[in-house]
């Protein structure tokens, strides 16, 4: 009889880690940085699909030893299910460190502290009133562009800040900072004289035509083109932080080299970083299709650029970003733009950019990186010689990512 019951006993405990598996999950997740040099701030990114769980995911909990570690689940396909766990760690050079993972399908109970910053903002002008919304979507031709207010997306870290400009140019628009910290939740791109006596940076460049901070364009043969004519426009955020704020902006029905192309952005900004990582994916593999991407010719005749030839190409220059030159003074900003060598075509430029061609026959996507970094930063780089020095570092860097092994 006890043989029997002790057998019930040990029938039901396995039940009950059965019962339990279908509302947590349990993992580890080994990270190495074979790299020669230390990484800050390395991202982490698990895709859920990679993990058999058969229950719903609302929140999970990733920890290193007793220590807690910030994370987030994001949902980039608008089912309203996480498709991503997202966490960044310090990695020391040539280390590996192990952190475990619970996944669980009861809602979080954790609050981080925001590292990031994501907002899109309907604006009514008339009042001058913003609402701030997840999505929108107008046809392409409607001059959408001063309906949003700061003109797009804003994504921010304790860096540095941007926009996608929310009509045909779709350009990348920087924000410097002197010190560290958010502004953009309050300024919204557009500080007030008293935010100003403050300390808050502002607009730093005039991106007028040009691809501005790394945006990719259309290429004619000549110049870089703007994305039109299109069907629709969509311009969302997809994730708010508090370790990586993501934002996208999709075209449809794009008329372009004799083909009706479907393309979206995604504009990923990471905790620590002042680089964006910018995906491109396409609705049916590419043909031939060429587009180009790179960095502006800084207006203002006092520009000097830098390439490697292989795929990294920056400038610094000087120019006054706004028309109201007694308000603000000429900024200083450096630019650079690293596409992987796979995707490089030949590098070209025009009177607006520094720029390579980009293409990758027969798949449906590719990515490149940008960032910018502005001279007023007391945290930042004081000369071109410095900043040119660090893009090298820089594309060193994005060519050694952490590698990512899930221990189950």
């Amino acid at each position: 009889m006890k043989k029997k019951a002790f057998f019930f006993l040990l029938t039901c405990a396995l039940c009950g880690t059965s019962t339990l598996a279908q509302q947590t999950q349990t993992f580890s997740v080994e990270v190495k940085n074979e790299w020669t040099k230390e990484q800050k701030d390395a991202p982490v990114v698990i895709r859920l699909k990679d993990i058999p769980v058969d229950f719903r995911v609302r929140s999970a909990v990733v920890t290193d030893g007793t220590q807690e570690i910030p994370s987030q689940l994001d949902d980039l396909d608008g089912d309203l299910k996480a498709d991503e766990l997202a966490f960044v760690l310090d990695m020391p050079a040539q280390s590996s460190r192990k952190v475990n993972v619970i996944l669980s399908q009861k809602e979080s109970q954790s609050a981080y502290k925001p590292r990031v910053f994501a907002t899109l903002l309907a604006r009514d002008a008339k009042n001058n009133h913003h609402a701030p919304v997840q999505s929108i979507t107008v046809p392409g031709t409607t001059n959408f562009y001063s309906m949003v207010h700061g003109h797009g997306p804003m994504l921010e870290s304790e860096l540095v800040g941007y926009r996608v400009y929310f009509n045909e140019k779709q350009t990348i628009d920087p924000y410097g900072k002197f010190n560290k910290g958010f502004e953009l939740e309050e300024s919204q791109f557009y500080p007030n004289d008293e935010q100003l006596a403050r300390g808050f940076g502002d607009d730093v460049l005039m991106v007028g035509n040009s691809c501005g901070v790394g945006a990719l364009k259309g290429w004619d043969g000549e110049k870089a083109t703007h994305i039109q004519p299109i069907a629709f426009r969509t311009e969302s955020v997809l994730a708010y932080g508090p370790v990586r704020v993501i934002a996208e902006v999709k075209v449809k029905g794009w008329e372009y080299q004799g083909s009706e192309l479907t393309m979206t952005h995604r504009y990923t900004l990471y905790a620590g970083h002042r680089d964006l990582f910018i995906e491109t994916f396409f609705d049916e593999p590419l043909k031939n299709e060429v587009f180009a991407t790179g960095v502006q010719n800084i207006m203002g005749g006092e520009t000097v650029s830098y390439s490697d030839h292989n795929g990294l190409v920056g400038s610094w220059g000087r120019y006054w970003p706004v028309t109201d030159t007694v308000k603000y003074a000429k900024e200083t900003i450096g630019l650079a733009t690293y596409i992987p060598k796979k995707y490089v075509r030949k590098e070209v430029k025009d009177k607006d950019n520094f720029l390579y061609t980009v293409s990758n026959p027969g798949q449906k996507s590719f990515h490149h990186y940008t960032m910018f970094t502005s001279r007023k930063e007391t945290f930042g780089y004081p000369n071109a010689e410095a900043w040119f020095k660090y893009m090298q570092t820089w594309k060193d860097q994005l060519e050694h990512p952490v590698k990512i092994t899930i221990i189950r």
